[in-house]
């Protein structure tokens, strides 16, 4: 394989936006491994103090994740997000206005291997989430395992990340007054072993616990697309019912989190490495369909409006994919 080097006279915004997609890359992908060693390692050092207090502010701290988090939007707002938006580019596109004395449940697509355009428009500054919709401010859900690192849980909760378990949802939306929208990338970490360039599939057809939260607290849906968030990554071949597919998906019961094979570029070269792909990214942000409270909603009513919601998606992809390069003979597919 012929290994294409980058050239050396880059301009430096390019290399500063490089070095922000990577340190995210890190942050998401060993940040958390290299946090639980460090909390370990200072133990047998003369710096076990550091370890020790920490533990005794994790206890006191533990049920802070499920309580709507940290978020500092002091650190949502340093350059360094605005040059990972830069890098692909990411933009934020609105199709209506959102009324903040409401609460929502917005439904993000596709997940894509590291949802990169979730974490750049709902977890910074970068993209005028808050500018576009004033009033509302947005929580992204994350797997619960995240916030058992010591000293990552800080990190992310500064982002406004929470874990992704019903508690800590009905915590945000039980809110008076509105002004909270919790963003669910609905697929999960099993619908990343399906991303790859050109693909279509969703995870959905099964999915219904974002539905029943949304009747329960009287939430609105809001459908959310992601254009171009499967093209920043190539992933190995893993059809379903191959060995590679089912040992993966095992692999992601057992552990919660799924293990997809993705590739890309370098940083110093463009043939090989897991950097993502310069590739634009346009999360268009659907119409929000109203929802009546329903403590206790009928199986029946629960599949009436999971198939309004998928519907309201479909209407939205068809509606904004010419835009974004999506080939007219491409529709969603719902597994």
């Amino acid at each position: 394989m012929k290994i294409e080097f980058a050239p050396a006279d880059v301009p430096l915004p390019r290399r500063l936006q490089t070095a922000a997609v990577l340190q995210w890359v890190f942050s998401f992908l060993g940040l958390a491994p290299c946090c639980c060693l460090l909390f370990f390692v200072l133990l047998f050092t003369r710096f076990w103090l550091i370890s020790v207090l920490y533990a005794i502010w994790w206890f006191i701290d533990w049920d802070t994740p499920s309580h709507g988090g940290r978020r500092v939007n002091f650190l949502c707002d340093l350059s360094v997000w605005r040059h990972m938006r830069d890098y692909f580019p990411i933009k934020l596109v609105k199709t209506a206005d959102l009324d903040p004395r409401h609460n929502y449940v917005f439904g993000f697509h596709p997940h894509g291997i590291l949802v990169a355009g979730a974490f750049c428009n709902f977890c910074t500054l970068a993209t005028g989430f808050c500018r576009m919709y004033p009033g509302l401010t947005p929580y992204l859900l994350m797997l619960p395992l995240w916030f058992r690192a010591p000293f990552f849980r800080d990190y992310i909760m500064f982002a406004g990340l929470v874990p992704s378990d019903k508690d800590s949802a009905s915590y945000l939306l039980q809110r008076r007054g509105g002004g909270n929208a919790v963003v669910i990338a609905v697929g999960g970490a099993p619908e990343a072993l399906d991303a790859r360039p050109g693909a279509y599939t969703l995870l959905l057809a099964n999915k219904k616990g974002f539905v029943k939260l949304a009747m329960e607290h009287g939430a609105a849906l809001v459908p959310v697309f992601s254009f171009g968030e499967n093209e920043v990554f190539d992933q190995v071949d893993n059809p379903r019912g191959t060995w590679l597919r089912w040992i993966q998906e095992r692999l992601q019961r057992v552990m919660g989190i799924s293990l997809p094979l993705f590739h890309a570029r370098g940083v110093f070269q463009y043939s090989f490495g897991l950097m993502p792909y310069r590739k634009p990214i346009h999360t268009v942000v659907g119409k929000p369909i109203m929802v009546e409270k329903n403590e206790r909603p009928t199986e029946e009513e629960l599949n009436a409006l999971h198939e309004r919601y998928m519907d309201k998606l479909c209407e939205l992809f068809e509606e904004h994919k010419s835009k974004y390069g999506v080939p007219e003979d491409k529709h969603l597919t719902f597994v």
